[in-house]
């Protein structure tokens, strides 16, 4: 009988061959998957000084915010992404991804200013060599029970779509509509840079069975992770984070490889320590080695 150290040594062999080493054969790619958060869930949303805050905690990347309305979303500018690459040179932090936050308070649905700052956010991210915009449908842009800002959503998205195609772009969506609402808009979008940005608390909070979503969606819908518990720590609220990494695991997600930890620190909290823990928890849940 071969014994795991016999094992290990000729699987990893057969790795070399494939060009893949023992691990990456063993492993699930959710393993693979880096720790980042949101920067506004750390206190500095829309500020370079994020990655010193994540440094500190000892995350791997931050999601940054694109601005807002007053600052006419900076990010935008050439200027200001050549600040944010500074500050991700300078700490070693990734910039995983960006997030459009102002679109819950000036809704992509219904705005037409909108429509520019989408198509313009694909560019920041391009430059930025990142693959994913968040477009969240919250607040004023909630979409449940709107027929018709669906339909302006859907058709926004067909728009724009194009462009995220050619500059290799996911923009992913984010809201409170279920699994079969989001297949349906994504389907009648008809583009591949359109995807869902999953939030497992949000699902939970808009009522839904949180693996049954997971399942029907399935790897390739999702885009990319937050990880929340509104105003707790990781594995302090009622969501069932092994069951959720277990579904993650058996439908091989991987997404663009980040996970994203956001709003998961007590009130009067520390956030450095909250999410120094909020990583290791993340770590052992999800068989981080």
């Amino acid at each position: 009988m071969m014994n795991r150290r016999y094992l290990l040594k000729k699987t990893a062999s057969l790795g070399l061959l494939a060009g893949l080493g023992w691990h990456e054969l063993l492993s699930s790619p959710l393993e693979k998957i880096r720790i980042g958060a949101c920067d506004w869930s750390i206190g500095k949303s829309s500020d370079p000084a994020a990655f010193d805050i994540a440094k500190e905690i000892g995350l791997e990347g931050i999601m940054v915010d694109m601005g807002s309305s007053e600052n006419k979303l900076h990010l935008r500018e050439k200027s200001v992404q050549q600040t944010y690459r500074d500050a991700s040179a300078r700490t070693g932090i990734k910039i995983t991804s960006l997030a459009m936050g102002e679109l819950n308070d000036v809704p992509y649905k219904s705005d037409p200013r909108t429509e520019m700052w989408v198509s313009d956010s694909i560019d920041a991210a391009n430059n930025l060599g990142v693959t994913v915009v968040l477009v969240p449908f919250f607040g004023k842009g909630d979409l449940r029970k709107d027929e018709a800002g669906k339909k302006e959503v859907i058709r926004r998205l067909k728009r724009v779509a194009p462009r995220a195609e050619k500059k290799g772009i996911i923009l992913g969506i984010e809201s409170y509509l279920n699994a079969e609402e989001l297949m349906d808009m994504i389907q009648q979008v008809g583009s591949g840079s359109v995807k869902v940005y999953y939030d497992f608390r949000n699902s939970a909070d808009a009522g839904y069975d949180v693996i049954r979503e997971i399942k029907l969606l399935g790897k390739d819908a999702i885009c990319e992770l937050h990880m929340k518990e509104n105003d707790k720590l990781l594995g302090r609220g009622t969501l069932d984070w092994k069951k959720i990494a277990d579904t993650l695991k058996e439908i091989g997600y991987y997404g663009d490889g980040w996970m994203q930890i956001e709003g998961a620190s007590p009130e009067g909290a520390n956030v450095v320590e909250s999410y120094k823990r909020n990583v290791k928890f993340l770590k052992d849940t999800f068989g981080y080695t």
